[in-house]
């Protein structure tokens, strides 16, 4: 993830959270992002590693301290399943209704 930086930014013994779990950065829960994001916090390339993403258009992942997804950073990103509100009542009266 660390791919734009420069070599005055970082020594050679820097460490960086997201070399350690890689799989956190593109993690499918809320919580597990978040925790990514709080990771970058302390990170020495933060905004090397967004303004890299950003220019190539990263299609998602936290990236800087920051979620990306499509290539812009997003406050946060929607829980899988259906969203709120969309429990199928709503077509189902429409479809019942139009056949009478």
């Amino acid at each position: 993830m660390v791919m734009v930086h420069t070599r005055a930014e970082v020594s050679r013994d820097t460490e960086f959270p997201c070399l350690a779990d890689p799989d956190l950065f593109f993690a499918e829960s809320p919580a597990d992002l978040a925790r990514a994001k709080e990771l970058c916090r302390g990170c020495p390339a933060i905004a090397a590693c967004l303004a890299g993403a950003l220019e190539r258009g990263e299609p998602w992942g936290v990236w800087g301290g920051e979620l990306v997804l499509q290539g812009a950073v997003v406050a946060s990103k929607r829980g899988r399943g259906r969203p709120r509100g969309s429990t199928g009542r709503h077509s189902q009266r429409a479809i019942s209704g139009s056949r009478a």
